[in-house]
């Protein structure tokens, strides 16, 4: 294993240069074959894990799930605190911001995306939990794959480009994340759920956080400072991918079940005009709504 971790290690210096050397030593930060596995055994489960329980009675998990979200929704709001203080100590300029002229502050934004870059593996769990519940819906290509890369591409960062202009994003998502996780904590609660309207505002957010990262990176092209523009590149081109998905997620969630309803509502007036109503469907639709509530 350590001579793998010594080859490996080699690969990346020669190509993406020297490391930065405030990081060394940093729990999982060393050698990159821990980060690895973990993905590869988040892969596996994500494929094995709904055929382990196809047969099985699905968890309910709601305790765990209050405290899982309520620890995530504070370890977030923790690191929007830390990132905008940080920045503001720094002076960071919005435009382009190099690694190694914040002084202190510098210091401070490594420590909170160190967390950060942690944070993504907790949030494995987030797949862990729809597996658990059964809630394979769930679980689809752009969960898969914005979880499965962003523990990844936050190893790097952090050996690389651990402070400077890398903290917009994680700034924004940090944010995001604490409305996201008080959402399905609270939803967790089945007495709450009637009172959660913003859900379908949390994708609208996600979807506006990837236009303003992608244009403040844009920023560091444009008017360009000592942060490395091949990482300014590669974040122009993972926000874009994650545009297309989220957006698609959004249309498939939102728009077709607006018109989805939209139908239901004039079949039902058809069938009010032609002098009945179908009392069946509509008994069957209330019981179906009242197993969907019972988790």
């Amino acid at each position: 294993m350590e001579l793998m971790d010594k080859t490996i290690n080699s690969y990346f210096d020669v190509w993406l240069g020297p490391r930065d050397p405030r990081v060394k030593g940093w729990l999982l930060l060393e050698n990159y074959t821990p980060t690895f596995i973990f993905s590869v055994l988040y892969l596996l489960i994500v494929w094995l894990g709904p055929k382990y329980m196809r047969n099985k009675q699905p968890f309910s998990c709601r305790g765990i799930l209050v405290i899982y979200n309520l620890g995530l929704t504070l370890l977030s709001l923790y690191m929007f605190y830390e990132l905008v203080t940080g920045v503001l100590e720094g002076g960071y300029n919005f435009f382009c911001q190099d690694t190694h002229s914040g002084g202190e502050a510098d210091m401070k934004i490594i420590r909170v995306l160190w967390w950060y870059y942690f944070s993504k593996l907790i949030e494995f769990m987030d797949t862990f939990f729809f597996i658990l519940r059964k809630n394979n819906h769930q679980i689809t290509v752009l969960h898969v794959y914005h979880h499965a890369t962003m523990l990844n591409i936050w190893w790097f960062v952090m050996n690389w480009v651990p402070c400077g202009h890398s903290y917009f994003g994680a700034t924004l998502n940090s944010f995001i994340h604490v409305l996201m996780y008080s959402y399905y904590g609270l939803s967790a609660v089945p007495a709450m759920r009637p009172y959660l309207w913003w859900k379908k505002y949390i994708t609208q957010g996600q979807l506006i956080q990837f236009v303003l990262t992608i244009f403040q990176t844009s920023c560091g092209v444009v008017w360009p400072c000592a942060f490395p523009q091949g990482w300014l590149y590669f974040q122009i081109s993972y926000m874009i991918s994650l545009i297309i998905l989220f957006t698609n997620f959004y249309i498939q969630t939102y728009n077709k079940k607006a018109s989805s309803r939209r139908k239901e509502y004039q079949n039902g007036s058809m069938a009010i005009a032609n002098g009945y109503t179908n009392s069946f469907s509509s008994l069957e639709n209330n019981v179906k709504q009242r197993k969907q509530r019972k988790d």
